[in-house]
């Protein structure tokens, strides 16, 4: 069958066994005081929805000891009685339990559409989503949804996945204030980290990464511009992957820049988001999505051999750098070889990715509103921002709105020397190192411990290691790698350009031997607030 066919290429790409590679059992997740948090539905499915993989609900589904639509009952209801804690999905599509109805005829009839067919995805609320409002956070786009679906909804709907709704996001994916506070929208408030509640879920796609990290869906999709895949999956303890550039298209996305701008795949386990890029590319043989040469590394131990740079980035912290070295010590104990790098060019890759990311946003976002209803303009959504009391209650101003409409166009010639700057120094940036280190990728840390949430201070978020693949467009993928204290640190893993495939099966093989999940506990607060 189709999905078979899809499901054991991408069995070989990630780690040739879709079992072993998946996380380890881990305890149900627990309500504030201890007590674990309501099981509902999932109760009665014979699946834990923690650990779960794509594949094992897919087995389920063939043997018909489950039902898409159990499967998606058993995720509403847990959005029901557990989001409340976390805040991270600002809408469920009313259509999910039809869409599951449709995939269990499917299953029935042996005909399923591949192996994504029955399975619950979020998708954050930067996606035109036809019939569900699609606002980037913002007022100015609450009005009427979308008249069509962006182009990764219409390959999820044509894999089978249930739309299951919308989550929270940092409003226009933190691109509005110079003092944001990310996971915080004027549509949908402010989303809460799951391990901390007082403690900030990393944006922009904190709502998604929320959602992951609680057990509220299967799967999630997530935006990013620098970062904001990888830092809120690092930061609430999943995988995330920001692919090359151009693997998923970005038609119907609310923009910040087409130089980088790319829609991820977000999941519990780097199994399930390398069979939603599948979906999500069209073509899981395209785009480096191959299982060639994949082969020897699962006959040698999965990093038995791999060569991985370590970027330490101290400026992180001393516990975060501690971490780094305990991962590096299990990646040489595990075969891999681990070496000291530093990434070349940095200091002016951030010179000049600012100025640049102002242009092309104007470019951009101007487009895209004259798709929607409401404010027409960059011009129009700065009036609509000034004129609604409730846009300003956490992110406070709209300077970057501001210095966006001042920019230069994308048509001079200063923001054109500028642009093919920062694309030359990033892909070196990560070329040069790999080559100079013969390395299969680099690692960094993801992201700080989860600072605390705070309106009047914003964000402290100074997480330089997103950097150099969201410039160049290049791959990247965060995967769980420890906690410091209770708070989740990912290891940030990037590849050359299109080396997507290749970066999932090493990213599923750190993820094994690394072992790092643990249940969310919803505490409400501990000691310390700054998260440095």
């Amino acid at each position: 069958m189709v999905k078979r066919r899809v499901a054991a290429l991408i069995a070989v790409l990630v780690t040739g066994s879709l079992v072993t590679g998946a996380p380890q059992p881990r305890a149900e997740a627990a309500e504030p005081g201890g007590t674990a948090a309501p099981a509902g539905p999932a109760a009665g499915l014979g699946v834990d929805l923690d650990t779960v993989t794509i594949p094992e609900l897919q087995d389920r589904m063939d043997d018909g000891s489950l039902t898409s639509s159990a499967l998606t009952r058993a995720y509403l209801h847990r959005i029901k009685t557990v989001d409340p804690k976390i805040n991270a999905v600002l809408r469920t599509d009313p259509t999910a339990l039809r869409q599951a109805a449709a995939s269990d005829a499917r299953h029935r009839r042996g005909d399923p559409l591949g192996p994504l067919d029955g399975i619950p995805v979020l998708l954050k609320d930067n996606v035109n989503t036809r019939g569900l409002p699609t606002t980037a956070g913002s007022l100015a786009l609450a009005g009427s949804p979308p008249d069509a679906d962006a182009a990764l909804v219409t390959r999820l709907r044509e894999a089978g996945a249930v739309i299951l709704g919308k989550t929270n996001l940092s409003e226009w994916a933190n691109f509005r204030s110079t003092k944001p506070t990310s996971g915080w929208s004027a549509v949908g408030g402010q989303t809460r980290n799951p391990y901390v509640l007082d403690r900030n879920p990393c944006g922009s796609s904190s709502g998604s990464a929320a959602a992951l990290a609680a057990s509220l869906s299967q799967v999630a999709i997530g935006t990013e511009t620098d970062g904001s895949v990888v830092c809120p999956a690092g930061m609430n303890g999943v995988a995330g992957l920001k692919p090359s550039l151009g693997v998923v298209s970005g038609d119907g996305v609310v923009p910040i820049s087409a130089e980088q701008d790319t829609a991820g795949p977000m999941a519990r386990n780097v199994t399930d988001v390398a069979l939603t890029l599948a979906a999500l590319s069209g073509d899981g043989t395209r785009h480096g999505l191959s299982p060639a040469g994949t082969d020897e590394a699962r006959r040698n131990g999965g990093l038995r051999g791999k060569r991985i740079g370590l970027w330490r980035l101290p400026e992180l912290g001393p516990e975060v750098d501690a971490l780094m070295t305990r991962t590096a010590a299990k990646l040489r104990a595990a075969g891999a070889q681990v070496v000291e790098v530093t990434p070349p060019y940095q200091k002016r890759i951030a010179e000049l990715e600012f100025p640049a990311l102002l242009s092309e946003f104007h470019r951009d976002i101007d487009a895209y509103l004259a798709t929607r209803k409401g404010p027409r303009d960059l011009a129009g959504l700065i009036e609509f921002t000034r004129s609604h009391p409730a846009e300003q209650t956490c992110f406070p101003g709209q300077e970057l709105f501001e210095q966006a409409l001042a920019a230069p166009p994308t048509t001079d010639p200063k923001y054109r020397a500028m642009r093919a700057e920062l694309k030359d120094l990033s892909r070196r940036s990560i070329d040069e190192t790999l080559a100079a280190h013969r390395l299969d990728a680099i690692a960094a840390p993801t992201n700080p411990p989860a600072w605390t949430t705070d309106c009047a201070r914003g964000d402290n978020d100074v997480i330089p290691s997103s950097t150099p693949a969201a410039v160049a467009g290049y791959p990247s993928l965060s995967v769980p790698a420890g906690s410091v204290g209770e708070l989740p640190v990912g290891v940030l893993l990037t590849a050359g350009n299109h080396q997507d495939g290749k970066l999932l099966s090493l990213g599923a093989a750190v993820e094994h031997r690394l072992d790092a999940w643990k249940a969310p506990r919803y505490l409400p607060t501990i000691g310390g607030g700054g998260g440095r």
